[in-house]
């Protein structure tokens, strides 16, 4: 199996999901009011996430990083998460939650990998 970009119709629109070859969810988007706009949502996953540096947010006084750039923060629960910003700053996707720092990190590198070699589905 192949990483792919599950593109799907929601209620106020569309939303893609990253899906790694494993089958898990690595990264999902926020919603867009039409499907030329999800879609260049995912062209901007593919240009951004491969070069987009980690601000992690977790240490006291982090060194804010420009954009594009993932960002790691930290729940009241103590799981950790990251989205994705592009180039103008906006939001393009969040992770899942992880329990731990360093997974949360396995999580950026998967999506820096596998936004370039993912297909793009649109869900019927």
């Amino acid at each position: 199996m192949t990483s792919k970009f599950l593109i799907s119709k929601i209620d106020d629109g569309f939303r893609f999901n990253l899906i790694a070859a494993n089958g898990e969810i690595i990264l999902t988007s926020q919603p867009y009011s039409a499907l030329s706009s999800c879609k260049k949502g995912i062209e901007s996953i593919r240009t951004n996430a491969p070069i987009a540096p980690i601000e992690d947010q977790t240490i006291e006084g982090f060194e804010k990083e420009n954009s594009p750039k993932f960002e790691i923060y930290q729940y009241r629960n103590g799981d950790y998460r990251f989205r994705l910003n592009a180039k103008n700053g906006e939001l393009i996707g969040t992770g899942q939650r992880y329990k731990s720092k360093a997974a949360c990190q396995k999580g950026i590198d998967s999506i820096k990998k596998n936004s370039v070699e993912g297909i793009i589905v649109e869900e019927e």
